[in-house]
């Protein structure tokens, strides 16, 4: 695989079950790459590690004014060059290359698994920690993916050059084979420890990223309460933890680099004075010492690699961790067999229905759902839409009789689409918003008419940089941001609106909208989805009066089934829900059908 291949056309199932495995399977898909970088690193650590020999042999020439055996050395010495040069040259295209690439499998990962389970992702993993694993810990996953064949090439490197010292120069070479393996092995007592520390670090750092995203995403809330203080202060604190957690881990990792800096000097310093005594008793000559020592100089290159390897290992371990854990997420299963279809393979069309909570809402009718608790109400619209949480261990929702859990994705959410309460808005004009998947039937300018979208058109007309101002042509900006929060909440209405799909789920549509757009809202889109399967999640008396059917929810089970007006004279908690009233502060006051009719008129 070559970085001008990627995107995969396929990144792979991963094996998630842990972290250790993600980053195995990881390695196992870049079998090639890394093949080549190993093939090349061996190239050029060999190169390194073969300067000491034409060294040693042009000493002993000069020493025994041999030309010969000078110009032989002059050609290895020339040879190992040509090996190191080329050798470092395409050991760092490879590694690059296996890096960006097992970062890109990981991110195509993410964003199949976000694409996957919808806004019911960051309902089970938070938004900071989805954004964590596709930006930091991407790259430390990254990271040990090529930093493998790299280590596996000094390795190898290591043990042939302990050997071809033992068979060069037996006396030296035993000292060399017997002290290199004591360097390698003398910090894995500390590593452990070291290990610790950096997944404590990396736990701190990841959870100061998910305070720092989710306290962005709310800023606007935060300013209305006045509460960017009180987060600036936890956000100041968890910053600080990571600051501490990345000293202690500083410290421990500077004294493994300290080790392995004394104790090769020590062997160097053995090598030398037991090279000398032998060179004096005449046992080696000259050029062998100088070979010797060459050797144990350059092999400390090769074996800072072993040191890499143990920090790649556990900065990237938890990364890895983390991202298995959101790779592990699973939608319930579905029958690929039926093509995303039903079992006589026709979409699924009919009531929907929830056995969980016993939620009807007739085919063609517009259903009205009433919680009390708003997350309750999210989880359900999710649940609605085939979304559900896998720990929930619910059944599945009918469509028609058919499972949606027994639909492929895609042909779930051709047949029901689901708008959350806080939908987003990508950058684009409005006419890229407006142009999703859609049955055809439903018009951009009906759907805008009947999400009340007028003075948003105007407003972008007025922005416009098109000489007509046509506001199809306006740029909206990232999430909306130029527009209010009842524009944004409009636009996303009439988006869903244009699409037309057989059964839609809407959690508070007009929440962010005056009463008298709401009204005529809830006539907008009642007439707009006539026969439509229609279910908006509200407290609204103005959306509740428009439904042909309301049901109440209560503690995760229908409690209540009606039309509006009958329901807030028959059941209590319905009207304290509705109304947010309890009895006693009901006495005395205008009725609520009063109101009702009030507003309507002035509407």
């Amino acid at each position: 695989m070559q970085i001008r291949d990627l995107p995969y056309p396929d990144p792979g199932v991963p094996d998630a079950r842990s972290g250790p495995r993600f980053l195995l399977w990881l390695g196992r898909n870049q079998l090639g790459g890394q093949l080549r970088s190993l093939a090349w690193g061996l190239l050029h650590f060999c190169g390194v590690a073969g300067l000491p020999l034409g060294v040693g042999i042009a000493v002993q020439a000069v020493v025994d004014r041999s030309g010969g055996r000078l110009a032989l050395a002059g050609g290895l010495i020339m040879l190992f060059g040509v090996a190191i040069t080329v050798g470092d040259t395409m050991l760092h295209r490879t590694a690059v290359t296996n890096w960006i690439t097992a970062a890109a499998r990981v991110q195509q990962l993410l964003a199949r698994k976000a694409a996957e389970l919808g806004s019911a992702l960051t309902r089970r993993v938070a938004a900071g920690e989805v954004v964590a694993v596709s930006t930091g810990d991407v790259e430390k996953i990254g990271w040990f993916v090529e930093a493998v064949s790299r280590f596996a090439a000094a390795a190898i490197t290591v043990v042939l050059v302990c050997i071809g010292l033992v068979v060069y120069q037996p006396a030296l070479g035993v000292v060399v084979a017997v002290g290199v393996p004591v360097l390698a092995m003398a910090v894995l007592p500390l590593l452990p420890r070291a290990t610790r520390r950096a997944d404590i670090q990396r736990e701190k750092a990841g959870k100061a990223t998910e305070l720092a995203s989710d306290t962005v995403a709310g800023l606007r809330v935060l300013r209305g309460i006045g509460g960017e203080e009180l987060f600036l202060g936890r956000y100041r604190q968890a910053s600080q933890e990571v600051r501490r957690a990345a000293v202690r881990s500083a410290r421990m990792w500077s004294l493994i680099s300290a080790i392995q800096v004394l104790l090769p000097g020590l062997l160097l310093i053995s090598v030398v004075w037991y090279g000398a005594v032998l060179a004096l008793e005449g046992r080696v000559t000259v050029g062998e010492l100088v070979t010797a020592f060459s050797a144990v100089t350059l092999l400390m290159y090769p074996l800072r690699h072993f040191e890499e390897i143990a920090m790649a290992y556990s900065f990237s371990r938890p990364s890895a961790k983390r991202a298995a854990r959101v790779l592990s997420l699973e939608r319930t299963s579905y029958d690929d067999e039926r093509g995303g279809l039903g079992a006589d393979g026709v979409p699924p069309e009919g009531d929907l229905y929830d056995p969980a909570t016993g939620l009807l809402a007739p085919a063609g009718r517009l259903t009205a759902v009433v919680c009390g608790d708003p997350d309750a109400a999210g989880r359900l619209a999710e649940r609605l839409g085939g979304h559900a949480a896998e720990e929930e261990k619910s059944p599945s929702v009918l469509l028609g009789g058919v499972a949606l859990d027994d639909l492929a994705l895609d042909a779930a959410r051709a047949c029901v689409l689901v708008q959350d309460k806080d939908p987003v808005l990508l950058s684009g004009t409005l006419r890229e918003l407006l142009d999703v998947p859609a049955s055809g039937e439903v018009s951009a300018v009906d759907a805008l008419a009947a999400a009340q979208c007028g003075d948003v058109l105007d407003a972008l007309a007025q922005a416009s940089v098109d000489a007509e101002g046509d506001p199809m042509r306006t740029r909206i900006t990232e999430r909306g941001r130029s527009l209010s929060g009842g524009q944004r909440q409009r636009l996303a209405l009439a988006r869903s609106l244009v699409s037309d799909p057989e059964v839609l789920v809407l959690d508070e549509p007009t929440s962010a909208v005056d009463s008298h757009t709401e009204a005529r809202i809830a006539a907008g889109v009642s007439e707009l989805r006539a026969g439509r399967t229609t279910v908006v999640f509200a407290s609204s008396p103005l959306l509740l009066d428009r439904a042909d059917r309301v049901v109440f929810v209560h503690d995760g089970e229908v409690a209540a089934v009606g039309v509006h007006r009958e329901l807030l004279h028959s059941e209590p908690r319905y009207r304290a829900v509705v109304t947010r009233e309890t009895e006693e502060e009901q006495l005395g006051k205008v009725s609520e059908l009063e109101l009702l009719e009030e507003i309507e008129e002035s509407a």
